[in-house]
């Protein structure tokens, strides 16, 4: 995988999951009312924010193959954080506030669809994440890498000859 083609990209920070959609209840003139789920404005934002790095980044069309998403998720690092060292060397950055993996993960992967990648859906095969030691400002570096591997079906219908 070390030589599979990548791209690599520092993002903003996502936003929480919880204030990247929003519902309301529709009441149509006739017929029963419903809710309706969308994008927020700050969602679109950060989207728009997503797809410009990346097209200065040489992105220039989403990527139409199998991929693996790895992901590092940077909290920002507290004005105090030399203190929290000091009294907890090893696991100082606990305490310091960061979104969920899974929650960062379902923005960044729609903030990607459409512009690094066609659809998350069937193209993500493997993901991998982790929280980063807050160094500086808060951020997510994501690499994209192209997973160039052999349909697991075509060995079935190759046997069944």
């Amino acid at each position: 995988e070390d030589d599979m083609p990548k791209i690599t990209l520092s993002l903003p920070y996502p936003i929480s999951a919880n204030r990247y959609w929003a519902s309301r209840i529709v009441k149509p003139k006739s017929g029963p009312s419903f809710v309706s789920t969308y994008v927020t404005p700050e969602a679109k934002a950060y989207k728009e924010q997503v797809a410009w790095l990346a097209k200065s980044a040489g992105v220039r069309e989403p990527l139409a193959c199998r991929v693996q998403i790895d992901y590092t998720l940077y909290p920002k690092r507290p004005q105090d954080w030399e203190r929290r060292v000091a009294k907890d060397p090893l696991q100082w950055d606990n305490t310091v506030q960061c979104i969920d993996l899974d929650n960062a993960q379902k923005v960044l992967l729609d903030a990607l669809k459409g512009v690094v990648i066609q659809d998350d859906g069937w193209q993500v095969r493997r993901i991998h994440a982790e929280r980063g030691v807050p160094d500086g400002e808060a951020r997510i570096v994501v690499t994209v890498t192209t997973l160039l591997e052999e349909s697991p079906q075509a060995t079935l219908f190759s046997e069944a000859a």
